[in-house]
């Protein structure tokens, strides 16, 4: 039987996604809202199509059986799922593909890759899903080194170990979101850390990246859940050991938490787990406007009700969402529990929502034991847009539109002027740039003290570059949120697009130590080359 295989040029399988239909409904839909004539949908690059530079480097024969330089797999390793790569992807240009895809079956074969490169000096890319939205696992620029190999540990994607008494897990890296659910779900237990990409990353990428998942409050980050890691270095294995805290100086852990595949690779972590959850309660509740659902937001947040659901969708979000009517904002707001009913806390929840001119169903929020609970009215529309959107963005990249996020967060004092800053910068970009466009907002995540606002942007090329207009924009959001006292990003990583904003938010001193780390674990610096730091 075929094996069922991903885009190499866009999200998700092959066979998924917008068909021909619905792009023409699309494109129809555009052309009104930007008063642009007919809008005419692309087909997608067929692999026959790509002019593949020949591999720089020869595999060695000790590494033959689990290294190739099959051309579908080179070119799926060589961009990730950033506009910036589904662009180049359409235009069939792939300039500088990685030279050799290694796919190690044991940490022994690891180790043996690993040593080939750092010997050849070959870049090294920890590819982790693939599915970095920020330039996370291209090979460097041509020059930089004599070729790249992509290190996917796809083949590492076992629970070895769980202790139920603590309630953890030891887990491969390479394991992806639903494979890591299933073997999980027999004892009862769940990570349940749920990013967009869930279904297209690992583990792995998850730690590397500091991926957000599920839970809008309290468990945000993948850091809350990692226990313990084991992570190959050119220097050699390091592993942390398992607590449940520890005030022993700095963390370990964290030093490889975040740090996007330039100090090591993680090959296993023990993981904090959670029994599944068995009773929920939700409810959507409508504002008056966007400002005044984030007061509500900042209360409930404040109040330590923790809701593992607290999205807030500007009138524009929601409605594209098809979770509202475009005049007001919508609260998706919803408390799990695998121990207890949650009326009180979701009653104190939504006493904060009216205080702010929040309204809502009364008879749709009682706690129930339904897995289904949350997937239908306004929350199982966002739920549904939400899964949907990265096959969304094909199709516009297909049609020449620009579709892009981006995403910070920042301290409730400075929320509402970053916002309007964002906001105002954005559309005068739009405007000037492309004749127009539609920005909209949602709240991810929220902190006591502070919000994280994702922004969302769709606006025509109107014939114009595509990559030179994206980087204008980019530019333009980005150095609003950073002079507004934002992060460059919450929870996307850094990778390469981010590279000019961060190196401008980490403190001098910090980056030097950073460099003295990779220093000190990779000092040929072949790992993941011009990601975060410059060796």
């Amino acid at each position: 039987m075929m094996r069922k295989r991903r885009k190499f040029w866009g999200w998700g399988w092959e066979d998924e996604g917008f068909d021909r239909a619905e792009q023409e409904r699309l494109a129809a839909l555009l052309a009104a809202r930007f008063n642009l004539g007919e809008v005419l949908c692309a087909h997608p690059p067929r692999l026959e199509e790509i002019d593949l530079r020949a591999p720089r480097v020869s595999i060695p024969s000790s590494l033959q059986e689990i290294c190739t330089t099959d051309p579908y797999e080179r070119l799926n390793h060589s961009y990730g799922k950033s506009f910036r790569d589904l662009v180049r992807a359409w235009r069939r240009q792939y300039d500088n593909p990685v030279d050799v895809v290694a796919l190690p079956r044991t940490e022994h074969e690891l180790e043996a890759v690993l040593a080939w490169c750092d010997a050849k000096n070959l870049a090294a890319i920890p590819y982790g899903g693939g599915s970095s939205v920020v330039g996370g696992v291209e090979p460097p620029p041509a020059g930089r080194c004599p070729a790249s190999v992509s290190i996917d540990l796809r083949c590492l994607d076992r629970v070895v170990e769980v202790d139920r008494l603590s309630r953890a897990a030891y887990i491969q890296a390479g394991v992806y979101g639903p494979a890591l659910e299933e073997q999980l779900k027999p004892h009862g237990l769940t990570l349940r850390h749920f990013p967009q990409s869930f279904e297209f990353s690992t583990l792995g990428g998850w730690i590397a990246t500091r991926s957000g998942g599920h839970y809008a409050t309290l468990y945000t980050h993948i850091d809350e859940f990692v226990e313990a890691l084991r992570v190959l270095t050119p220097k050699g294995w390091i592993e942390t050991r398992r607590l449940p805290g520890s005030g022993a100086g700095p963390s370990p852990d964290r030093l490889w938490i975040g740090s996007e595949g330039i100090l090591g690779i993680i090959t296993a972590a023990w993981m904090r787990l959670q029994e599944r959850p068995r009773f929920r309660a939700n409810v959507s509740v409508k504002f008056p406007d966007f400002l005044r659902g984030a007061q509500a937001v900042r209360a409930i947040a404040q109040a330590g009700l923790y809701p593992s659901n607290l999205r807030l969708l500007d009138p524009t979000e929601a409605l594209t969402a098809g979770a509202g009517d475009g005049l007001s904002a919508i609260l998706v707001l919803a408390f799990e529990s695998a121990d207890h009913p949650l009326d009180p806390w979701m009653a104190r929840a939504l006493e904060c929502c009216r205080d702010y001119g929040g309204v809502y169903d009364e008879e749709k929020w009682r706690t129930r034991e339904d897995p289904g609970a949350g997937r239908e009215g306004a929350a199982g529309a966002w739920r549904q847009a939400f899964l949907r959107g990265p096959y969304l963005r094909d199709a516009l990249v297909g049609m020449g539109m620009i579709s892009e996020t981006f995403e910070t967060a920042v301290t409730w004092d400075r929320f509402e002027e970053l916002h309007q800053e964002v906001v105002e910068t954005v559309d005068t970009a739009l405007r000037q740039l492309c004749g127009g466009g539609q920005i909209s907002c949602r709240f991810t995540h929220v902190y006591p003290d502070g919000p994280a606002p994702y922004y969302t942007i769709v606006a025509p090329s109107r014939g114009g570059d595509l990559l030179a207009l994206w980087d204008a924009i980019k530019a333009a959001a980005s150095e609003s949120i950073l002079t507004q006292g934002g992060t460059i990003t919450h929870h996307h990583a850094v990778g390469r697009d981010h590279r000019p904003w961060y190196d401008r938010e980490r403190p001098v001193g910090f980056a030097n130590a950073l460099i003295a780390a990779k220093k000190a674990l990779d000092p040929h610096g072949i790992l993941n080359p011009g990601v975060l730091i410059d060796g």
